[in-house]
C-alpha cells in the first residue's frame, strides 16, 4: 500500500484481491435482498438478513456503529445496511417501516474482509411502480456504469462525474444529488477523493493503478436539493421527489477496471457500453 498526494491510498494487486473479497461479500447479500423484497416485508427484516448473510461469509459490517462517538457503538449507525424508500435517498435507518407495492427502497450494504471494505448499493421497486419510476431506476443505474467506465488510466476522478452528468442529462429532467458523493476506499470505508456526480473534466486526482473507488450517482424526479431528517441519518428530497441510488467499489488494475462488487466483476454492465 501507498499514498499519492492528498491522502489518496493505492493498493497492491494483494490488498484488491481482498478487498474483492469483501465486494463478493455486499454483492452476494444484495442480491439476496433483491430476492427478499415484496410488498409486506419490514426494513428491519432486511436489515436481520443482511447482518446473518455477512456474518455467514465470514465477514463484518463496516456500516453498524459507524460514526460511533466511542468503541461501544454509541452514537453510530445503528444498521448493518441503509434502506431508503421512495423520497429518502441515502442513509435511511431500518426498523419498522413496511414496504408496499409501488415503492421502491435503495439498500446500501458494506463489508470488511481483513480489514479492507467494500461498499455496493442497489434500488429494487416493490411490486408494480409508475414507467417514470421504472426509467428513474433505469437511468440512475446506467449512469453508475457511464461514471465507472469513465475511470480509466490517464484521466482524473473529475471526469466520472462528467460521464455521470452527461449521461443523465441526455435522459431528460431528473434532479442529480450533489451534497452526498462517491468516495475512495480501500483500509477505511471513506477516504479521499471525493468522487462527485456532476462537472469536473480534469480535476482531481490521476487515475492510476492501485486506486480503489465507490461509484454512486444518487438521482430524483425532481429537485436536487436534500434535507437531513431528525434522526440524523435519513437523506430525504427537499420537494418530496423520489429517488434512486446504485453504488459499486471499482479498482483500476493492470488489465483494466475490476468492479470489485459486482458478482461478474463488472463485465456485462461495462460491456454493455461498448
Amino acid at each position: 500500500m501507498g499514498w499519492f498526494g492528498r491522502g489518496v491510498e493505492i493498493k497492491t494487486p494483494d490488498q484488491i484481491a481482498l478487498m474483492r473479497a469483501a465486494g463478493l461479500v455486499v454483492g452476494r447479500t444484495l442480491e439476496l435482498l433483491r430476492g427478499a423484497v415484496s410488498a409486506g416485508v419490514t426494513t428491519a427484516e432486511l436489515d436481520a438478513l443482511a447482518h446473518d448473510a455477512i456474518r455467514e461469509q465470514g465477514a463484518t459490517s463496516n456500516f453498524l456503529g459507524y460514526g460511533a462517538h466511542d468503541a461501544s457503538g454509541a452514537g453510530g449507525f445503528p444498521g448493518v445496511i441503509c434502506t431508503s424508500v421512495n423520497d429518502e435517498v441515502v442513509h435511511g435507518i431500518p426498523g419498522r417501516r413496511i414496504l408496499r407495492d409501488g415503492d421502491v427502497i435503495s439498500i446500501d450494504c458494506g463489508a470488511i474482509v481483513q480489514g479492507w471494505h467494500g461498499d455496493a448499493a442497489i434500488t429494487v421497486a416493490v411490486g408494480d411502480v409508475p414507467d417514470e419510476v421504472t426509467e428513474l431506476l433505469r437511468v440512475t443505474e446506467q449512469a453508475m456504469w457511464q461514471g465507472i467506465a469513465a475511470a480509466s488510466p490517464l484521466g482524473r476522478v473529475g471526469d466520472i462525474g462528467v460521464a455521470v452528468e452527461s449521461y443523465v442529462r441526455e435522459q431528460g429532467g431528473f434532479g442529480i444529488v450533489e451534497d452526498y458523493t462517491g468516495h475512495g476506499i480501500g483500509s477505511a470505508m471513506h477516504q479521499p477523493p471525493d468522487v462527485h456526480n456532476v462537472g469536473g473534466r480534469g480535476r482531481g486526482p490521476k487515475l492510476v493503478r492501485g486506486l480503489a473507488l465507490a461509484v454512486e450517482p444518487m438521482i430524483t424526479l425532481g429537485s436536487r436539493a436534500t434535507r437531513v431528517l431528525d434522526d440524523g441519518w435519513t437523506v430525504v428530497t427537499t420537494d418530496g421527489s423520489w429517488s434512486a441510488h446504485f453504488e459499486n467499489t471499482c479498482a483500476i488494475t493492470d488489465t483494466g477496471i475490476w468492479v470489485l462488487t459486482a458478482l461478474d466483476g463488472g463485465v456485462e454492465g461495462l460491456a454493455a457500453l461498448q
